[in-house]
């Protein structure tokens, strides 16, 4: 298992907080995903390390930028 942590920008509620969770969650290998709304820091656990742009791509699907990209 491997956790690595993003930051995530424009997340005001718990609905944000739902939907980055379940797009990150989508992505093959990903087995936990906490989200922190105070801070847009997310860490997730996965099986294996994860390509950055799969979770850039799952991040803009939820409708939301990763910080730095």
């Amino acid at each position: 298992m491997t956790t690595s942590t993003y930051t995530v920008v424009g997340m005001t509620c718990g609905h944000c907080v739902a939907s980055v969770t379940e797009e990150i969650g989508g992505i093959d290998g990903v087995s936990q995903v906490d989200v922190d709304l105070a801070t847009g820091s997310v860490d997730v656990t996965s099986a294996a390390p994860l390509s950055d742009d799969a979770v850039k791509a799952a991040v803009e699907e939820a409708g939301y930028q990763l910080a730095g990209s």
